[in-house]
Formats: structure tokens, C-alpha cells, sequence
């Protein structure tokens, strides 16, 4: 059974999203900087896309950048005047993924923000720079409620939030057992209870056994 799962994860992959040169170079470009391969899949990637395309996002923010694999799927939704603003506190990460947009010649969409993101999300809003139409989390876990605050400040009604990883190893966790799981349990928990918020879980990866949180920002 988990064979023919994976098969089928392959197809879905290569039929509805296979990787071009740019993409196949981001992973390529991570792997020889010793970056850790935790990127999305294929098929995570282009649900990235499609969400932003279907919303016309012309602003997007992401929460880690790790080596611009995801972001560069999310930069390739954007008009030729949108906006990819993607914070990381690695400065190696950073330099990869500077270096990926670059060759897919997305750079001038992206603003690589270098820094602890719960120190770059309040002057985000001091600024004004929001509010994004979608905004794609994908960071260290605990802090996973304090970020989805950040993001409503920075949000709007129609405004798509997804969190990444929100499912561990093939199940939904009920029970916080650590940190990180608790960090988990609690986002799911708001984004599940407050009635501005309209969202679902997807079991996306099966080779990671992993999904996606998908967050709709109502009115009110």
C-alpha cells in the first residue's frame, strides 16, 4: 500500500507539477550549500502557485526562506510588478536562495528579509507593508501562534494564510508532547476556532507524510 502511495505521488508529481531548470536548480543549489533538504514537494509548490494565481495575489509574504525553493514558486504567481517579501534568519540560507531567484529571474519581485522573524514582523507593520493577499508559513514551530498573530495584523478580508508541516508523520496531532508539536496544536486550534478564519488541514506529502493548513481571512 505505501508503495502504490508512492507511486502515485510521483505521478501526480511529475504529471501536474515537474520541476524545469529553475526549480531542479534551487534544490540542486541547497543540496551543494549543505542546507537542510526539508523543502515542500512538487505538488506543494504548485498548490502554492495555484492559490495565488486564483487569488491574484500581487503581495505575498513567507515565513523562512530555507534556500528559495518554495518562494520561487510563489514569485512565479506574482504580476511583473508584484512582490515577494520572504524573511530568514540564516544568512547562508539567504545567499542560496538570492542566488536562486536571481538565475530564475524573479530577483526583482523578491525582498529577501535577513533576520528572527518575530523581530521583522512587527516592523513590517510599523511600516505598513502589508497586508498581503497570501502569506505562506514554513519556520520553526513553537513560535507557529505568534506568527499567525503577526499575519492577521497583516492580512485582509480574502487574504490566504497556509502553514506548512501542521500534520507530523501521517497523523493530525491532538496532544502537544513537546514543543514544537505544542507550537502546532495551538495554531490549529485558532485557526480552527476564531469565526474570522475559514480553514482545512490537507495531507499533502506522502513521502514526508506531511501537509499543509490552508486559512481563509474572512470579514469581521
Amino acid at each position: 500500500m505505501v508503495q502504490i502511495q508512492h507511486e502515485l505521488e510521483e505521478q501526480i508529481n511529475r504529471v501536474f507539477a515537474p520541476e524545469d531548470e529553475a526549480l531542479r536548480y534551487a534544490l540542486q543549489a541547497s543540496a551543494e550549500a549543505g542546507l537542510p533538504q526539508i523543502n515542500i514537494s512538487p505538488i506543494e509548490g504548485k498548490l502554492l502557485q495555484f492559490l495565488a494565481l486564483v487569488s491574484q495575489a500581487r503581495t505575498i509574504l513567507e515565513i523562512g526562506t530555507l534556500g528559495g525553493y518554495s518562494g520561487l514558486w510563489l514569485a512565479r504567481a506574482l504580476p511583473p510588478d508584484g512582490r515577494l517579501i520572504t524573511l530568514e534568519m540564516n544568512p547562508q540560507h539567504a545567499s542560496v536562495a538570492r542566488r536562486v531567484f536571481e538565475h530564475a529571474g524573479v530577483g526583482e519581485r523578491v525582498e529577501i528579509r535577513l533576520g528572527r522573524a518575530l523581530e521583522l514582523l512587527p516592523a513590517l507593520v510599523d511600516e505598513g507593508a502589508g497586508p498581503f493577499d497570501l502569506i505562506f508559513i514554513d519556520a520553526d514551530k513553537p513560535p507557529y501562534p505568534r506568527y499567525l498573530d503577526w499575519a492577521l495584523q497583516l492580512s485582509h478580508p480574502g487574504t490566504i494564510i497556509v502553514a506548512d508541516n501542521c500534520l507530523r508523520d501521517g497523523r493530525f496531532i491532538h496532544e502537544p508532547v513537546d514543543e514544537v508539536t505544542a507550537g502546532i496544536v495551538e495554531y490549529c486550534r485558532r485557526i480552527t476556532s476564531d469565526p474570522r478564519l475559514f480553514s482545512l488541514a490537507l495531507n499533502i506529502d506522502e513521502g514526508y507524510r506531511d501537509g499543509f493548513t490552508v486559512t481563509l481571512v474572512r470579514e469581521g
